[in-house]
């Protein structure tokens, strides 16, 4: 990640932008971000990243909300982040229950096959070296470090349970939220 414009990170949506719920974010008035993350994604786009979303969605297939719902919760998500400075310039969701047997269900890669498509233009067999990837579940995790992602996971939805359960792929940085990750990361880059 040498130069600015190839600078990418990878997130989690529920539980790392947004409060996670085991009944579904089914609505944008139910879509409430999580103190802080908001303005780390700020941080973030104003040190030059480029932020993809990869979010399981099953609540579609489950009939729970609609394309619409979920497109009015990401609109929410923009109209709060602008003010600050903040963008997130693509989210790539699974819309399929585990039954559906589909590639792009978290753990499985296929939303990271298609974001290492659309930024990274290579034939790697490890697109996304390198390239941070921030859940707060095991299967986040998993979904990227497969194409060489490094994995980060943050304490705040899943993440404690995830924490606890243990297993987590080698490497991974554990950090209390998603501004204490953002933190870190640019002052480790202010270092170097």
């Amino acid at each position: 990640m040498s130069s600015s414009a190839s600078k990418l990170i990878i997130l989690d949506r529920d539980g790392v932008i947004n409060e996670d719920s085991d009944a579904y974010v089914k609505s944008a008035a139910e879509w409430i971000p999580i103190p802080g993350s908001l303005e780390a994604i700020a941080l973030l786009s104003q040190a030059g990243y480029q932020i993809a979303v990869a979010t399981n969605q099953s609540g579609l297939a489950r009939g729970l909300f609609t394309i619409n719902d979920l497109h009015a919760m990401h609109q929410k998500m923009a109209d709060l982040l602008s003010p600050l400075g903040g963008r997130v310039d693509s989210i790539f969701f699974c819309p399929h229950v585990d039954a559906d047997r589909c590639d792009c269900r978290k753990p499985l890669p296929g939303l990271m096959r298609d974001i290492a498509s659309r930024y990274r233009k290579n034939d790697s067999t490890m697109p996304l070296l390198g390239v941070p990837i921030v859940g707060d579940s095991l299967r986040d995790l998993e979904a990227a470090t497969v194409l060489g992602a490094t994995p980060h996971l943050v304490l705040t939805g899943k993440g404690q349970q995830t924490l606890d359960q243990g297993g987590l792929p080698t490497g991974t940085v554990v950090h209390t939220n998603l501004l204490a990750f953002t933190k870190c990361l640019l002052d480790t880059e202010s270092v170097t």
